[in-house]
């Protein structure tokens, strides 16, 4: 095999993975030319740990190395004992969080340059096929220096990697997973974000993008952004409601019951259901902005 067939057949990637104390949550981020690159690299359990496996990536990595950190064993110990245990470690790469944040990473002799990682507080930053160490360098640089949810930190040490020089082949595919207990939508599991960019010229700005419709469909409004459904705001909720076909009565002001039931109808349609207490008659403000903007604004109404 020629050196051009093997640097086709090894995504270059790099990643973060990471953890939150204050929020209790564990994240990872990656970027790779590889095509859906989020199948592949992230694992991550909340109260557990969050394992990104690349290079050569061995998949078994990430179950193994959850079911290890679940078992009470450090980020050090689980790597320890997944890499000598691995014949063909020498071609993977793999950072890992555990559940106290203790980090560690790991890189394969037989890793494409650059390839390399850093670790520090909470985190592990590591990567390969790169255009150097300042790639991974400056992703762990803009971790520390981030402010905010881990995942907005997370995509921030993404985009600062890429502007550092990113991988020697390009982009294609990104991914942000983020965990924490009862995260997921409902409260039913760990999964408070996990989006993907399969494919795209530019995925971390892609993924930038896919980040700010999740905290507006999914975020939590702030208690000074609740507006109370009433007098003027109703007419106006009214007078939208008409507009979409889900009000057929007539613009008085007063919150009814069949405004009510059209206002969740809608505010279901538009995926908007977690900004809108229909049932306490509140309506996060920037709802009322969305529902304006698409169905027409009314000021004085």
């Amino acid at each position: 095999m020629s050196s051009l067939d093997a640097f086709d057949h090894q995504p270059s990637t790099f990643s973060i993975a990471a953890y939150d104390p204050a929020a209790h949550e564990w994240g990872i981020a990656v970027q790779s030319k590889f095509l859906s690159v989020g199948a592949v690299v992230p694992w991550a359990k909340a109260g557990v740990g969050a394992i990104a496996t690349q290079a050569h990536a061995n998949t078994s990595y990430g179950p193994d190395g959850l079911a290890m950190f679940a078992q009470g064993l450090s980020a050090q110990e689980t790597l320890d004992r997944l890499v000598t245990a691995d014949p063909e470690r020498d071609r993977r790469q793999v950072g890992l969080v555990d559940a106290q944040g203790r980090a560690a990473s790991f890189t394969g002799k037989a890793c494409m340059d650059w390839a390399g990682g850093v670790v520090g507080p909470y985190y592990a930053c590591q990567g390969n096929i790169l255009v150097s160490g300042g790639t991974v360098r400056a992703m762990a640089e803009a971790f520390e220096r981030s402010e905010g949810e881990l995942a907005d930190r997370l995509v921030i040490a993404l985009a600062a990697a890429q502007k550092a020089g990113g991988d020697r082949r390009g982009q294609q595919s990104a991914a942000l997973v983020v965990v924490r207990a009862a995260g997921g939508y409902g409260g039913y599991n760990d999964r408070y974000v996990d989006l993907r960019v399969d494919d795209d010229p530019r995925p971390i700005r892609r993924l930038k993008r896919l980040l700010d419709m999740h905290h507006l469909y999914f975020g939590r409004t702030r208690p000074e952004d609740w507006l109370k459904i009433e007098g003027k705001l109703c007419r106006e909720l009214q007078r939208i409601l008409k507009r979409s076909g889900h009000y057929a009565g007539r613009l008085t002001g007063q919150y009814d019951e069949a405004t009510r039931v059209a206002l969740r109808t809608l505010v279901g349609i538009e995926n908007l259901e977690e900004r809108c207490h229909e049932d306490e008659a509140l309506i996060d403000r920037m709802v009322v902005e969305i529902l304006r903007n698409k169905f027409g604004r009314h000021p004085r109404a």
